[in-house]
């Protein structure tokens, strides 16, 4: 879906719900810092919760904690070239980094030290790790792959290794999980919802969306699997978490890989690479949503993270030049340019 379309999309919602006052903007550019930079590029970018601490995935340039409140970075971690998703666990004082090599980098939140670095796996690299509290595990994720995702299990509090669980999808994205013994997880090329016991890993039940789902998160307040696609059906969805019903779908901005829910607001967001756009939805109650608007940012700004003390996004990205196709019809990625990166704070109205 092409920018104008986005923006008449939103038009005719919002002339069905009432539309936005002048005053009303979403969203708005509080402050752009610019960090020293190679040609790499990045993905997660993720709070340590209920602080100012902001850690950054910046592949070859590492890990880079970012410092929210005086708006600067303060630490490099050691040895974390190749850094691609961060989970931080505070209650372990452990921070978890998957790596695009294949391996697992745990280290010290308070003192930021390396622990160790695990190889997992030998075919490429990890996209992510995730937590359950249910059974207080970590499930260290494959990047994309030819026919086969595999799940690395550790024990939170140790980082030791105790499960290897292979599925049978290409690419398989962060679960979302209840706190009680279930995980939702996104098939994402597959346009399925897994929900799986967290102890065993077995699957209960599986949801068809009919779109690439790619990020899910679960509601305890509503009992609901927020969730949202990219590719040609991007769009948000919601979900009765028991039976998969779905209850609403909302057409979003391309290219997605952020996505946020505002508790305060009741607002879920969606950042937009393809697009350069947030997506902004007013959750009005646990089975009624209604776009808000969309809100211009950057192209290539596609990995978002929220502050929850504040409700303020922060957004990432550098200049880049996209080189032509090839004789294939492939696109190849783009060259990033060097100290062009860019941390963007966006406060909400």
């Amino acid at each position: 879906m092409k920018f104008k379309s986005i923006i008449l999309a939103a038009a005719s919602c919002l002339m069905a719900a009432g539309p936005l006052s002048a005053e009303t903007l979403l969203y708005r550019v509080e402050r752009t810092v610019m960090l020293p930079s190679s040609n790499t590029g990045w993905d997660y970018i993720k709070f340590q919760p209920g602080t100012n601490r902001l850690f950054m995935a910046r592949a070859d340039d590492g890990l880079t904690l970012y410092d929210v409140d005086s708006q600067s970075a303060v630490a490099t971690i050691e040895n974390s070239k190749d850094a691609n998703g961060p989970l931080l666990l505070p209650d372990y004082n452990r921070g978890y980094i998957a790596m695009t090599d294949g391996s697992l980098l745990s280290i010290d939140l308070q003192t930021l030290k390396p622990i160790a670095r695990v190889k997992l796996d030998a075919n490429g690299g990890l996209n992510s790790a995730v937590y359950d509290p249910a059974t207080k595990r970590v499930h260290a994720i494959t990047s994309t792959r030819a026919k086969e995702a595999t799940w690395y299990t550790l024990d939170a509090k140790t980082g030791q290794q105790i499960g290897k669980t292979v599925f049978p999808f290409r690419k398989m994205d962060d679960p979302a999980h209840d706190g009680k013994g279930r995980l939702f997880a996104p098939a994402r090329y597959d346009q399925i919802i897994l929900t799986l016991d967290s102890k065993t890993l077995a699957e209960k039940a599986r949801w068809t969306v009919g779109c690439n789902v790619s990020k899910v998160r679960y509601q305890a307040a509503t009992n609901r699997i927020l969730a949202a696609c990219g590719g040609d059906k991007a769009a948000f969805l919601a979900l009765d978490a028991d039976s998969g019903r779905e209850l609403a779908r909302i057409p979003i901005g391309k290219g997605i890989d952020g996505f946020s829910i505002d508790e305060q607001r009741h607002r879920i967001v969606t950042s937009n690479g393809s697009d350069g756009t947030l997506t902004v939805i007013q959750q009005n109650s646990a089975d009624d949503y209604q776009l808000l608007g969309t809100v211009a940012t950057r192209v290539g700004a596609r990995m978002s993270a929220m502050d929850e003390r504040s409700g303020k996004l922060y957004l990432v990205n550098a200049d880049f030049t996209q080189p032509p196709a090839g004789a294939d019809g492939k696109m190849p990625d783009e060259v990033y340019h060097p100290d062009s990166f860019v941390v963007m704070t966006y406060s909400p109205d």
